[in-house]
């Protein structure tokens, strides 16, 4: 599985891709920064920001797109403008069909570290570490933005592979239900036990003796 994870933010937008899966090695695949100048209007802004996720998308192809999810902190104005980010990186996903998970910034630290209440040095440590880099990401966001991708590789792929084998399972019910004769030897066409072939006429227990002709 191949991830691309967004740090959104309007200044400095995070994005690292990985590649690989739950129990095995990982492989940085790409890093960097999406940066806008704090001088520009933000409808500008919000178009440097999705051309630039929008080259990712096309250098990376990713299998999945995994964003930092937002929450309500005291500063307003940055949550906003975070999240404001956060609905581009989302957009462009959506528009390319690609599925898209959002992470908490705890869950993330939790599935990197092992605390949910890790500081930036210590994911940066532990990305670096898992991804055998000889340096720690820089700035800040990329790192961040690489483990959003390792936290939905290791949580989202065993989501999906739950999700792909319960789906296997429903069909393979179906199948058998539609299959499987009724009791008493009768097709889904005949009349079960204890019917009549026509009102008012037949034995009760009528029936053909054949299944389900496929």
């Amino acid at each position: 599985m191949r991830v691309l994870g967004v740090d959104p933010g309007l200044t400095r937008c995070g994005v690292g891709a990985v590649e690989g899966r739950p129990g095995a090695a990982l492989t940085l695949v790409g890093v960097g920064v999406v940066r806008t100048s704090a001088d520009d209007e933000l409808g500008a802004r919000l178009v440097g920001i999705e051309a630039g996720i929008e080259r990712w998308l096309d250098e990376v192809r990713p299998d999945a797109v995994a964003v930092e999810r937002v929450f309500s902190q005291h500063n307003v104005r940055t949550v906003m403008g975070t999240a404001q980010a956060a609905g581009i990186a989302v957009l462009c996903a959506a528009r390319r069909g690609l599925p898209v998970a959002l992470h908490t910034p705890s869950e993330v630290k939790a599935a990197i570290t092992g605390s949910g209440t890790a500081d930036k040095k210590q994911i940066g440590a532990m990305v670096t570490r898992l991804l055998r880099l000889s340096e720690m990401p820089k700035p800040a966001d990329a790192a961040d933005a690489l483990a959003l991708a390792i936290c939905h590789v290791w949580r989202g792929g065993n989501q999906q592979r739950l999700a792909q084998a319960l789906a296997r399972a429903q069909t393979s019910r179906a199948a058998a239900r539609v299959l499987a004769p009724r009791r008493g030897g009768g097709g889904p066409g005949d009349p079960g036990p204890g019917s009549s072939a026509a009102p008012g006429g037949g034995a009760a227990g009528r029936t053909t003796g054949k299944g389900v002709g496929l």
